[in-house]
């Protein structure tokens, strides 16, 4: 069963209106906790900033919040990071609009000053401190996209070296939502597109996006399905690399939940592990599954917070146990930000 830690982030006393969109990544005893920290209320425009807290006891304590990236009149938001393996650098992936421009207009405008648009951030010193945000938009957004989403979750690097970040993006002019990723192999210094899938019937409509690596050397995708009128969550599968997908996005029949984000997590032993609320209607009882073929099927495992819960995502940690940080509260999804962990 999970084990509550604590809270990680909550607006009280922080300056932030709310915290949303956990993404976190470990590396030994070293812990990366990354949020949205919104300034003026909860929705997803205005000036937002991404925040970060690290631990460096597997989550037990947490250091004070850092703002790793704050643009005024933007919002910053959907970190995916990474551990690069071959610097041992922490790469964030993220995104950027004008703080008023609603999200509506941005999936079917053309890509004006205040559109989506996507940067790299990089930190040498464990998340201590942070370079500059630079623009990659213009190597992995083509100009009849109007919608862009890193994630929201973790990247993975591949026992290749490639880092790859699950994303999704509106294409124009209908703003139909579809599926991507991105790759860079050079560390996340260069930058190029995946797959895409794109899918104009109304069952599927791939959405923000996890992704894990199969023992195989495969790629799983988990995607929400938003809007669609097919099963909660949907999923892919790619043979080289996250380059093209073997098959477009089909549902998951065996999963429930409302329209919302999820995580999945490769463990050790080969089995994957998938978070998300699964009360169909409302976002509530967060819960996670596991596959043992690879994401064909799906069985639960465990519920971690049986009330309102939110955006979740999944690490491994260094004892062997699997991390959620997740979205929670009594009477919101969104009250404040947790990290949890269970055996397996």
């Amino acid at each position: 069963m999970s084990s509550r830690l604590g809270i990680v982030f909550e607006p009280a006393g922080s300056g932030f209106h709310t915290f949303r969109i956990p993404a976190v990544i470990a590396r030994g005893e070293l812990v990366l906790a990354f949020c949205e920290g919104r300034r003026h209320g909860p929705g997803d425009s205005g000036e937002i900033e991404l925040v970060l807290r690290r631990s460096l006891d597997g989550g037990r304590t947490w250091l004070p919040l850092q703002v790793v990236l704050a643009v005024p009149g933007k919002t910053c938001g959907n970190p995916a990071p990474v551990f690069d393996p071959a610097s041992g650098d922490v790469v964030l992936v993220s995104v950027q609009n004008g703080a008023e421009a609603a999200e509506s207009s941005l999936a079917r405008g053309s890509d004006p000053e205040d559109g989506r648009r996507v940067f790299v951030q990089r930190s040498a010193d464990a998340g201590t401190t942070w370079s500059a945000a630079v623009e990659i938009t213009a190597q992995v957004k083509p100009a009849d996209w109007g919608w862009y989403a890193t994630g929201p979750c973790h990247a993975i690097a591949l026992r290749s070296g490639r880092l790859v970040v699950p994303a999704n993006h509106s294409a124009l002019p209908n703003g139909v939502n579809g599926g991507h990723c991105i790759a860079s192999d050079d560390g996340g210094h260069t930058w190029s597109v995946g797959f895409v899938d794109r899918n104009d019937e109304p069952e599927i409509n791939a959405n923000e996006t996890a992704v894990a690596e199969l023992p195989d050397g495969r790629l799983y995708f988990n995607a929400r399905n938003h809007l669609g009128t097919g099963p909660a969550r949907v999923h892919a599968w790619s043979s080289d690399g996250g380059a093209t997908l073997e098959a477009p996005y089909k549902g998951i029949p065996e999963v429930t939940a409302p329209g919302i984000q999820g995580s999945v997590l490769a463990l050790p032993d080969g089995r994957l592990l998938l978070s998300t609320p699964t009360d169909p209607a409302v976002r509530r009882e967060l819960a996670v599954f596991v596959s043992s073929d690879a994401g064909a099927s799906w069985e639960p495992l465990l519920v971690v917070h049986p009330g309102m819960a939110g955006y979740s995502d999944l690490v491994l940690l260094a004892d062997g146990s699997v991390g959620i940080f997740y979205e929670a509260g009594e009477t919101s999804s969104f009250a404040a930000l947790c990290f949890a962990k269970f055996a397996l």
